[in-house]
């Protein structure tokens, strides 16, 4: 019994010391670290909610073989202005049709295309880098 009331008393303690000092978490600071992920087209913020109305003109930024935001939401016909960041030279092609390509895009230089006038899912990528993968979204 004696041996059972000093385990039950250590639990006690170390349960007491681990809510006094915020958890087992970097020692004390009680507060956990940031965590990130990267936005979603429902929370990213060229990608308007349901209610809003998408803007006249987009822009796609190119960098670190990345075309950046990966989805993008705009009106029909919205002017779509592609800036290179990147040191070697991209294009904007869709997918399944010729929907809208910018043709090469060299480093530092932008293009811009037109947005489809029909309302719709636009997957697109880069012909010479065809990892490069992102999608246009047309809604009224």
């Amino acid at each position: 019994m004696r041996h059972f009331v000093r385990t039950a008393l250590a639990v006690a303690g170390v349960a007491l010391f681990v809510t006094a000092t915020g958890g087992c978490a970097g020692g004390g600071g009680g507060t956990a670290p940031a965590t990130s992920r990267a936005p979603s087209p429902a929370n990213s913020p060229s990608a308007p909610g349901p209610s809003a109305t998408p803007p006249a003109a987009g822009r796609i930024t190119i960098k670190d073989y990345a075309f950046k935001p990966a989805a993008l939401v705009v009106r029909p016909g919205a002017a779509v202005t592609v800036v290179n960041q990147d040191s070697v030279t991209h294009d904007v092609t869709a997918t399944g049709g010729r929907a809208f390509a910018t043709g090469s895009i060299k480093p530092g230089a932008t293009a811009t295309f037109t947005a489809p006038a029909k309302p719709g899912g636009y997957p697109y990528f880069c012909s010479i880098h065809p990892y490069m993968k992102a999608a246009l979204t047309v809604r009224p």
